[in-house]
């Protein structure tokens, strides 16, 4: 009874609401199909870490520590920023670089989609957060799960269950917040602009040395960026080498799938109730999504602005893939491609966009790194 009655005493409304929003993650991963690679096990590790006394986080007892197992994972994992160094090498692995190459004008809509980052961010500042934090709430917008976590848990460690739940929600629901801003941007005419291919074949020598170029030239840039950048163009030239196949397949699936896991268990050991259940919690969600509408404004309005001087129309639509959900955002730009004509193909110009917005948001987390280091 004593036992019963020292749960029941600690358990409190919030565990409670995490509770119910652990659940909810894991109804998303599952009936939405909503990243469930990560979304089901942070849902569960937010119920693990919201039962009363619960051993997977670090308590204190009569003055003793006890190590919890999750909160062991984010030290070793979060804290040390392994995991989401770790990704990246699965990411680069899975990436063809060759749309990006092909028409390299699609580095401008990589780099323009950057800027919800920085202007969410200054929203943030406004908001009463402070530098470091409101550049935590900013790299929501890199649309991009790992570079998010890294720079949160380096600036601001208390916002990274909110920052990774922002962060890969919208990243999965792209489908939903892109088309309404796509379509308030460009007319239907836009939306029905044709794009030709180039015929060009990109040689093996130069598809390796492009990750070695861009590892050197970040470098120089923005040298906080090197480990964000350099861990994602090493997985690409596992990719693209040729001689580590084995090692590339198992970058691309082994790698990616066991370190996604633990990420999520991980993230999930901040989710406790006292630190989630705050007015400033929704707050950051909201900018969030504001982050992710100003991606796609910038995208769209960069695309609008080439035009102005290309003879060759570039599909505004294609813009908007510059953010860093890949390959969500290139699906979506040519699913309203067809919608819009029928014969329409933008996908691998979409591709190219979506690649760029990798490399982008990797760079804008880079610069942010080194500006307030």
């Amino acid at each position: 009874m004593d036992w019963f009655t020292s749960i029941t005493e600690a358990f409190t409304c919030k565990q409670f609401i995490m509770m119910l929003v652990g659940a909810a993650l894991i109804w998303l991963a599952i009936e939405k199909e909503y990243e469930p690679n990560l979304l089901l096990p942070m849902g569960f590790g937010t119920i693990l870490v919201n039962i009363p006394l619960s051993s997977a986080v670090t308590q204190v007892a009569e003055g003793v520590v006890q190590e919890g197992a999750l909160s062991l994972l984010f030290n070793l994992g979060i804290a040390t920023e392994l995991f989401p160094l770790l990704i990246f090498i699965a990411v680069g692995a899975m990436i063809d670089f060759t749309p990006l190459l092909s028409r390299p004008v699609m580095f401008v809509f990589g780099m323009a989609a950057q800027l919800g980052i920085f202007l969410t961010m200054g929203l943030a500042l406004l908001f009463g957060f402070d530098i470091r934090e409101a550049a935590s709430i900013g790299i929501i917008g890199a649309a991009d799960g790992p570079t998010s976590i890294y720079v949160s848990a380096r600036f601001a460690p208390h916002l990274l269950g909110p920052v990774s739940v922002a962060a890969y929600t919208y990243m999965a629901i792209v489908p939903l917040i892109q088309p309404p801003v796509i379509r308030l941007l460009t007319t239907p005419r836009e939306r029905k602009i044709r794009m030709n291919y180039s015929d060009k074949p990109i040689s093996r020598r130069t598809k390796i040395l492009f990750p070695i170029v861009v590892t050197l030239a970040a470098g120089v840039i923005a040298p906080a960026s090197v480990s964000l950048i350099g861990f994602l163009m090493f997985g690409n030239l596992v990719r693209e080498c040729g001689v580590l196949e084995r090692l590339s397949r198992a970058a691309q699936n082994e790698l990616a799938n066991l370190v996604t896991l633990l990420l999520g268990l991980s993230i999930s050991a901040t989710m406790t109730g006292e630190r989630f259940v705050q007015p400033t919690t929704l707050l950051i969600i909201a900018m969030g999504l504001v982050a992710f509408i100003l991606d796609t404004a910038a995208g769209v309005g960069a695309a609008k602005a080439l035009n102005l001087f290309l003879k060759r129309k570039i599909n505004p639509m294609v813009g908007a893939a510059g953010i860093s959900a890949f390959p969500m955002s290139a699906r979506v730009i040519q699913r309203m491609g067809k919608q819009y004509d029928p014969h329409n193909f933008l996908l691998m110009h979409a591709v190219g966009a979506n690649v760029a917005g990798q490399i982008g948001s990797v760079l804008a987390g880079g610069i942010l790194l080194a500006w307030l280091a």
